[in-house]
C-alpha cells in the first residue's frame, strides 16, 4: 500500500454557531498531486487552516508522516515538512525576488539571534547557502532573470511563482497550493500544469486547492470535494467528473439533464 503523507481524520471546525468542517476525514499519499474541491465557502482554505496550525480542530485529529500535529505552532509545522501558498499573494513586496525565497530558507537554518547579529560564521555559511538554494529555486520556477527585482515590480504570474518558490525553499515534504491559478490567463495555466507536474517529479507531494477544473483534471490523481463543509465525494478525475452529487452542487448540471 502506498504511504500515507497526511491523514485528516473526522475533523471538525466550529466558530461559534457555525460549522466550517463537518467530520472531514481524507489523506495524501507519498508522491501523489491531491486536488481538494469545491463552491466557494465549502471548507477548503479552512482545511489548509487546519493542517498548518492556523486553527486548532474543535474535534478530531490530523497526523503528518503518523504523527499527529496536536497543538503545534505554525513554524514548528513548517520545519516538520509542510508548506504551503495562499490564495491572495503575500509576498514582501520591497525586498528583491531572491530575498523572499531566502526567508523560506530561514525555516531551516539553525543559527541564534546573537549569532545573525554578529554575523558569526555559521550565519555566514547558512546565508551563503540560502542564497544559492534561493536562486536554485528561481531557475526552476524559469524567473532566476528577475531575482534582484523587487517583488512588487514583478508580473503576477512571476509573483505566484515566487510564492511557491518561496514554500519550496523551506524544505517541505508537503507543498500545499491554494488558488495558485487564480488570475492567470489559458496559456499561464498551461504553463502551471506543467510546473505543479515538475514539482511532484522532483519529489514533492502535492494538495492543490483549485477552481479551474480543466487544470484540476488535468493534473491530479485523485480528488476530494467539499460541500458545505462535508466530504461529499472522493476518487479518481474520472470518478468526480462523473459523479451525480459533484455534479450538482459543483460542476453543474448537464443541459440535457436538467
Amino acid at each position: 500500500m502506498p504511504e500515507k503523507i497526511l491523514e485528516i481524520d473526522e475533523v471538525t471546525l466550529r466558530f461559534g454557531g457555525v460549522t466550517a468542517l463537518d467530520g472531514v476525514s481524507f489523506h495524501i499519499t507519498v508522491g501523489e498531486i491531491l486536488g481538494l474541491i469545491g463552491p466557494n465557502g465549502a471548507g477548503k482554505t479552512t482545511c489548509f487552516n487546519v493542517m498548518t496550525g492556523v486553527y486548532q480542530p474543535t474535534s478530531g485529529s490530523v497526523r503528518f508522516e503518523g504523527e499527529p500535529l496536536g497543538r503545534r505552532k505554525r513554524h514548528e509545522i513548517t520545519r516538520l515538512g509542510i508548506a504551503r501558498t495562499f490564495q491572495n499573494i503575500r509576498l514582501f513586496p520591497e525586498m528583491t525576488a531572491v530575498e523572499n525565497v531566502m526567508v523560506g530558507a530561514d525555516a531551516r537554518h539553525h543559527t541564534s539571534v546573537v549569532g545573525a547579529l554578529v554575523r558569526s560564521r555559521r550565519h555566514r555559511q547558512e546565508e551563503q547557502e540560502g542564497r544559492e538554494k534561493a536562486m536554485e529555486l528561481l531557475r526552476f520556477m524559469g524567473i532566476d532573470s528577475r531575482a534582484g527585482d523587487a517583488a512588487r515590480n514583478l508580473p503576477y504570474g512571476y509573483q505566484r511563482r515566487l510564492e511557491i518558490a518561496r514554500a519550496l525553499a523551506t524544505g517541505p515534504k508537503l507543498l500545499c497550493l491554494d488558488e495558485p491559478a487564480a488570475g492567470f490567463n489559458p496559456n499561464e495555466k498551461a504553463e502551471l500544469l506543467e510546473l505543479i507536474r515538475k514539482i511532484r517529479d522532483q519529489g514533492y507531494t502535492v494538495l492543490l486547492i483549485e477552481h479551474d477544473m480543466r487544470l484540476v483534471m488535468g493534473v491530479t490523481d485523485r480528488i476530494v470535494v467539499l460541500e458545505f463543509g462535508r466530504k461529499i465525494a472522493e476518487g479518481s478525475p474520472s470518478e468526480i467528473r462523473e459523479n451525480p452529487a459533484v455534479i450538482a452542487a459543483y460542476l453543474g448540471v448537464p443541459e440535457d439533464a436538467a
